[in-house]
């Protein structure tokens, strides 16, 4: 028997088609028949499970370009099955998990491995980079042609910046013959130093050592100058700055291909969250100044920044509940990914679709992939939500093994209400939360 699934009464949200109607969604054996208007209930009430979503919004399942997996080595921070908990809730249907495991993911057996336990434990769809250099040591570079022919989605350090520009040099002119993405963590190590937050006001009332936005720039400026001698696919994750954000528009517009992310921390914070040294808005990059913050809104809004990411990094109480010098950088954040968006999209800051975009169809193009989008064929992955209800961040409640969110109580307007990847339902706020189940096909 067929598996037919019509979502009816929908506000279809469709940046991949700038489709914002009130309309239904039609999904036959996993997949996508028609969305739209002019899709109607009678033609197919009578072998079809009807789902009702009055009021409700349904767009594509996230994708989430950036995540910290514990698994392997670390399972007590998080499993790939609780990783995918945390995305089902928060509406994401895709997560590439960084290679900064351990061991590091720099080899073939290794990314097999990722995908045969997400394959066995996960609601979502796992992808993985893999090590831009041998155990993320920035040496010698990886065997970058047979882990990109493996499957790997792109080729980064995870948390540590490629600082040696020769390295830097060679893996980008390498990659252009698979034609793979080298993503960077933008950091100028020497500028970094011993600093634990934004270098500024409130650092010095605090009385703790700075980082400057120039490291950031600076690593990103001679980055792009080796982009514009091999060709290669560059990308900046999370960018924090307005000078860097200058630095790539300008790239852009060079024709060079380049393509960059941040993350809602980035738009939704700025240093003085710090206050009272709260450790779990200890950030790597920091946060920056609230000038900082409306340059990176601005990018989202004009299309510079390419993607919003989770930064997921799950920490546990014994490296968060230290001195701040001392506790570890990282916050979780699949579960808080959409609605701090969607913050955005309420104050006036951003507007709908362009703020899906970022979520769906345009990280899918820079991956390369089938999902983040409504149109015809496509996976049915999908997510319903409810961008109205009032609420309040409560990182007790979620589904991630560690808690440590900086935006823990804070006022939202918006929740996921259904997640759905390949047609199943995997995530049901109304109906017991997650789906442990991966067999179902009914929403």
């Amino acid at each position: 028997m067929t598996a037919r699934t019509l979502y009816r009464n929908a506000r279809l949200l469709d940046p991949s088609r700038h489709l914002d109607v009130q309309g239904n969604l039609l999904v036959l054996d996993g997949r996508i028949v028609d969305a739209g208007a002019h899709v109607f209930v009678d033609a197919v009430q009578d072998d079809a499970r009807v789902v009702d979503c009055t009021g409700l919004c349904l767009a594509p399942g996230l994708i989430d370009m950036r995540v910290t997996s514990g698994e392997p080595g670390n399972d007590h921070l998080e499993t790939l099955a609780t990783l995918s908990h945390a995305a089902a809730a928060g509406g994401v249907t895709t997560v590439v998990c960084l290679p900064n495991t351990a061991p590091v993911i720099d080899d073939v057996a290794l990314l097999h491995f990722i995908e045969r336990r997400a394959a066995d434990t996960a609601l979502v769809s796992i992808l993985s980079y893999a090590a831009a250099t041998r155990g993320t040591e920035g040496v010698q570079m990886s065997e970058i042609g047979l882990l990109h022919t493996a499957g790997a989605q792109g080729f980064t350090d995870g948390a540590r910046t490629i600082g040696n520009a020769r390295v830097m040099r060679q893996l980008l002119g390498y990659a252009t013959a698979f034609g793979a993405m080298v993503i960077q963590h933008a950091e100028l190590p020497d500028l970094v130093g011993d600093g634990v937050m934004n270098e500024g006001e409130t650092a010095t009332r605090l009385g703790l050592a700075g980082i400057p936005a120039e490291a950031e720039v600076m690593m990103v400026e001679r980055d792009l100058r080796l982009v514009a001698m091999t060709g290669g696919r560059y990308h900046v994750s999370r960018v924090s700055t307005g000078a860097t954000l200058d630095a790539i528009s300008g790239a852009k517009a060079a024709g060079l291909p380049v393509t960059c992310d941040t993350a809602p921390p980035y738009f939704a914070l700025a240093e003085d969250a710090v206050h009272d040294y709260r450790t779990f808005s200890k950030l790597s990059p920091p946060l920056r100044s609230d000038a900082d913050r409306r340059a990176v809104l601005a990018g989202i809004a004009d299309g510079t920044i390419d993607a919003i990411v989770s930064d997921h990094c799950p920490r546990d109480q014994d490296s968060k509940r230290l001195p701040f010098d001392q506790a570890a950088h990282g916050a979780v954040g699949l579960e808080t990914l959409l609605v701090i968006t969607l913050e955005a999209v309420h104050n006036g800051s951003l507007d709908m679709l362009p703020a899906l975009s970022c979520l769906t169809c345009t990280p899918a193009r820079i991956l390369g992939l089938e999902t983040g989008t409504l149109a015809p064929g496509s996976p049915a992955d999908l997510v319903i939500f409810d961008a109205d209800s009032a609420g309040r961040v409560d990182a007790a409640k979620f589904h991630s093994k560690c808690k440590n969110s900086p935006f823990d109580g804070r006022p939202v307007q918006g929740r996921v209400v259904k997640t759905i990847r390949g047609g199943c339902l995997i995530y049901d706020a109304l109906d017991g939360g997650v789906r442990h189940a991966r067999t179902r096909r009914d929403a």
